[in-house]
């Protein structure tokens, strides 16, 4: 019998000591203050979020504020931790009973938020849901491996891979994970059973297990959860409700965190960093992310679908200048898709160097010796906003004329998932910290459009090396088949790696327990208030 704690923890261990170092120049996750202020519990934590939820339905959305609000709502068997480590959520225990075959016991006497009552068949039915074909989830690509999931009895369940997967209990650990209550998934299966979206009813009327419980959500202003009273987790809401404002304008997030109005600003860019430092009722959190930024090719349109039009685009990218011109130095230049922060990174990969002449070279060669028009589509954040000024400007030099097509982001998503676009700036969190995550959603066949491939690239190759590589329990044959998916990718160039940023976020001085997950989502179900 494998248990989670010496076979899968080994890995992440090994892996941690070179996070320590890379990562040593990380401020706390924990903010604190000048001040010796005693700990109240209680309160209201106010919260600035730069748009709405994609979904209050985790299985429903794969983005930052969903994730963000929906880690709040509900519980998964696992979570992972500050220090990214796999605790014990939902489950008392999760061990690899067969090396294709986990087995988790469940906590007795956990209700759902509508009163239901949490057991192993519930945990059977969210799970069977996420990988429902009929209900055509985002996140269905983190459970593609698992062939069935079987109630042992009332409080056990096992999970059956088609092969042996070491990192599942990472991908336990993502929201996607999340145990949803029965009735909620019951009402999802009438209404796609009426036409309607299987994700409107969790979205409506949200009930999990978390700590907090949804009480109101108004679109294009706020979402607002109450502190669950009957929390069975080992602690319960240190404050009485979270409340997400949504407000576009970072500047506008900056005067609200400086008057108070609200806590934490979830999203800072660079340049504002200098005017939060200077404030001492603030603290700024900087976490070296495993966010990938990117510039996507859609390779099922011309002239996009010629390879030396793509590589001549990646070559003619000055990656080190976006990192000081946009990010301020806040970030490191991005030669493969994961970071370093990621279980199978290997810098031992070929890469496209930045090389204008070379670049023009390639272009000529594809008969684009005169440039060409295109339309560059992003959403209205901020630094992306910048960025596609920046690039705009360093792919002129190549004679390319950049338009700019700006969506909110919802419609951006749909537009990038659905491949109406040219060419698209885009960024990927690796949530699970394993490079299954940030590899096989974005450049498998099998996850064109939404679920995370919108370059729309199919490659047999590649296919087959990304299977190789998450069927594989050796971690230094893993690393191996990675360095060869990324050498196959820099042959493609079906996105141009533009840069890994570092997470920027806010709080006031008195706020604790707010981290942020190196992907990107905040972590806010412990936060307390100093006051």
């Amino acid at each position: 019998m494998k248990h989670l704690s010496t076979k899968y923890l080994a890995i992440i261990l090994l892996f941690a000591i070179s996070l320590i170092a890379a990562c040593s120049n990380d401020s706390s996750s924990e903010p604190t203050s000048d001040k010796t202020i005693e700990q109240t519990t209680g309160g209201d934590v106010h919260i600035g979020i730069a748009s709405d939820p994609v979904s209050l339905d985790p299985h429903g959305a794969n983005e930052a504020v969903s994730n963000t609000i929906n880690a709040s709502i509900y519980d998964a068997l696992v979570y992972l931790d500050s220090n990214s480590e796999i605790q014990l959520g939902l489950a008392e225990s999760l061990e690899q009973i067969e090396d294709t075959v986990w087995e988790a016991k469940i906590r007795e006497g956990v209700l759902f938020h509508d009163g239901t009552q949490l057991n192993a068949e519930a945990v059977k039915l969210s799970l069977d849901r996420v990988r429902d074909p009929e209900v055509a989830s985002p996140v269905a690509f983190l459970f593609g491996m698992v062939t069935e999931v079987r109630v042992v009895d009332d409080y056990t369940l096992q999970i059956e891979t088609e092969f042996p997967f070491a990192p599942l209990p990472s991908h336990l650990a993502h929201t996607a994970g999340s145990i949803i209550s029965p009735t909620v998934i019951e009402q999802s299966y009438e209404d796609l059973a009426n036409g309607g979206s299987p994700f409107a009813a969790a979205n409506e009327n949200p009930s999990g297990t978390g700590p907090f419980k949804f009480e109101t959500q108004e679109p294009g202003n706020s979402v607002t959860l109450s502190k669950n009273e009957d929390f069975l987790g080992e602690e319960k809401a240190k404050v009485d409700s979270l409340t997400f404002k949504v407000i576009p304008e970072s500047a506008t997030r900056i005067a609200e965190l400086e008057t108070g109005s609200i806590d934490i600003n979830t999203t800072v860019f660079p340049n504002d960093i200098t005017r939060l430092e200077s404030n001492s009722e603030i603290a700024v959190q900087t976490v070296n992310s495993a966010r990938l930024a990117y510039l996507g090719f859609n390779t099922e349109v011309a002239p996009f679908d010629d390879v030396n039009v793509r590589k001549a685009i990646h070559m003619a990218i000055n990656k080190e200048a976006l990192v000081v011109g946009i990010l301020d130095g806040f970030g490191i230049p991005a030669n493969g898709a994961i970071s370093p922060r990621v279980n199978g990174y290997s810098d031992n990969i070929d890469s496209i160097p930045y090389n204008l002449e070379e670049a023009k070279l390639l272009l000529a060669e594809a008969g684009y010796a005169d440039g060409f028009d295109v339309t560059l589509l992003t959403d209205d954040n901020r630094e992306r906003q910048d960025l596609a000024v920046v690039l705009q400007d360093q792919l002129s030099e190549l004679g390319i004329n950049v338009s700019i097509d700006t969506y909110e982001y919802g419609t951006y998503l749909e537009r990038a998932g659905l491949g109406q676009s040219e060419i698209f700036l885009g960024s990927w969190g690796t949530v699970t910290l394993d490079a299954d995550y940030g590899l096989y959603p974005v450049f498998h066949s099998d996850n064109v459009g939404a679920p995370g491939n919108r370059s729309r690239i199919v490659n047999a190759e590649l296919d087959e090396l990304l299977e190789a590589a998450r069927q594989e329990s050796d971690h230094n044959a893993r690393v191996t088949l990675y360095e060869q998916v990324h050498n196959k990718l820099a042959e493609e160039s079906p996105y141009a790696y533009l840069y890994f940023p570092d997470n920027l976020s806010s709080v006031r001085s008195d706020v604790e327990g707010f981290w942020q997950y190196p992907s990107g989502y905040f972590y806010v179900r412990d936060v307390s208030l100093n006051r």
